[in-house]
């Protein structure tokens, strides 16, 4: 999910060749595609914490085949600066001030804040939304800002670095691994497109995990039509997901239990 991008400050000082300067904020979907069109027209400059683009759809498909995960990524800064011709910088944005429209940039390896300024900025930066952590970690998106990191379930790894978010899928994949040695049961909260995709990528990956999908909605893939509800959930019976709905998940009821 990616923020819809907004304009902070106005048109000031241009460029030495006439053109204004526009900071990007992320450099995934909207970051990516902004850059691309807004390059004739202004001086663009992407910023990210992280060196790589993910295809976050398919990540799922990458913790069960960890082999995956190199169609699924690839590293900024050739793409950026040599094929479309934009500039990337490699760093977090510590603050923005829309006021008198720079950035402080903290560059992946140095101590100190860099200022950037600039005369249009798009926040692309998208959002997490892990419910039970304070940041909203979760498996689907890198952990990468200085803040989460600090407070993270894996801070020995650095998902700033594609090596990093690699050893951090290897890891949970090993984890799969183990619960399908132990014929374990695993019970997933939310039958959303993700939960339901989440479900029978295990079951299809690690047929002896015992698998149950839980949801507070009346049925699975809750804002999607009822024929791609029925059809989820006629799969998931066939290859023996236990499904329950109108389930609110509470791990601290011994009813619910």
């Amino acid at each position: 999910v990616l923020s819809a991008p907004w304009r902070v400050a106005t048109r000031g000082k241009v460029g030495a060749m006439g053109k204004p300067r526009c900071l990007l904020i992320g450099g995934q979907f909207t970051g990516t595609f902004c850059a691309r069109d807004l390059k004739k027209r202004f001086y663009v400059t992407v910023v990210d914490a992280k060196e790589y683009f993910e295809y976050t759809p398919g990540v799922l498909r990458a913790y069960v085949k960890p082999c995956h995960l190199d169609a699924l990524t690839f590293t900024l800064q050739p793409v950026l600066e040599r094929s479309m011709g934009v500039k990337f910088i490699w760093g977090e944005v510590k603050s923005l001030n829309g006021d008198q429209k720079y950035a402080e940039i903290k560059p992946i390896f140095s101590s100190s804040l860099d200022k950037v300024s600039f005369d249009y900025c798009i926040i692309c930066s998208g959002c997490n939304f892990g419910p039970f952590k304070p940041m909203g970690e979760s498996l689907w998106f890198p952990t990468v800002h200085e803040e989460a990191r600090k407070i993270s379930d894996w801070p020995h790894i650095d998902e700033r670095f594609i090596e990093g978010r690699r050893r951090h899928i290897l890891e949970e994949y090993h984890k799969l691994h183990d619960l399908n040695r132990k014929k374990a049961t695993v019970l997933i909260v939310g039958a959303g497109f993700i939960g339901v995709e989440w479900a029978t990528e295990i079951e299809y990956f690690f047929p002896d995990v015992k698998l149950t999908i839980i949801d507070a909605l009346p049925r699975c893939l809750g804002p999607l039509p009822d024929s791609a509800a029925e059809y989820c959930s006629e799969y998931m019976s066939a290859v023996g997901i236990k499904e329950f709905y109108d389930c609110k998940y509470d791990a601290k009821s011994s009813e619910f239990w």
